[in-house]
């Protein structure tokens, strides 16, 4: 497998104002394949983020993907949605996007809920988290479904949840996508914290 490409979680809980020339920077400093936006919170600037993320984004060749937010995605002229079910609305959302619009479904920990997935139609599938987090139920996926995945599926397989510079290591080679986000927007200068966890 290739190196794995950089999938960029955007902030959540801070104005699309204050977001854009963050975003700006950590794009213009590492080159990302897909940006994922938050789907919940205040409509009006769910939009306004989505106007926003999506033109900084596309300018640079950055599909952008928005959690859950089915509406809001084919509304604003996004790529697709990250949907956090599981398999559960796979279908659902391949229909109400068409076949063109990139669907993700993350899976926690679950081998068999990522087979349901990809099976359904999912572009990728989400495994996490990789290290100690609330995300999901909490508990860390066993990395070694990276490797089952990768040696069994063809559908690309994301690593996201609390990551830090050994566990991105250990997944170098059996993961598709890396998702980085929370693990760099506290920092003053996120890009210069994604350099500290990304390989040179």
């Amino acid at each position: 497998m290739d190196a794995p490409q950089l999938y960029l979680i955007a902030p959540t809980l801070i104005p699309a104002s204050e977001m854009a020339a963050r975003l700006a920077a950590v794009l213009d400093t590492h080159p990302v394949a897909c940006l994922r936006l938050p789907g919940a919170g205040d409509e009006g600037e769910l939009a306004r983020l989505a106007d926003l993320a999506r033109d900084i984004a596309h300018a640079r060749d950055v599909a952008v993907v928005i959690e859950n937010h089915i509406p809001l995605a084919r509304a604003h002229g996004l790529d697709g949605v990250h949907l956090t079910d599981g398999a559960r609305s796979v279908r659902y959302a391949r229909k109400e996007l068409g076949a063109d619009a990139i669907v993700g479904a993350f899976c926690g920990t679950s081998r068999h809920e990522g087979m349901s997935a990809g099976e359904a139609g999912a572009d990728y599938v989400a495994f996490g988290p990789c290290g100690s987090t609330a995300l999901g139920r909490g508990t860390p996926v066993d990395l070694d479904l990276f490797q089952w995945w990768s040696d069994v599926v063809e559908v690309p397989v994301v690593a996201e949840g609390a990551l830090d510079a050994a566990l991105i290591r250990s997944l170098w080679t059996i993961a598709d996508f890396i998702a980085v986000g929370p693990e760099i927007w506290s920092a003053a200068d996120p890009a210069a914290a994604l350099s500290g966890l990304w390989p040179a």
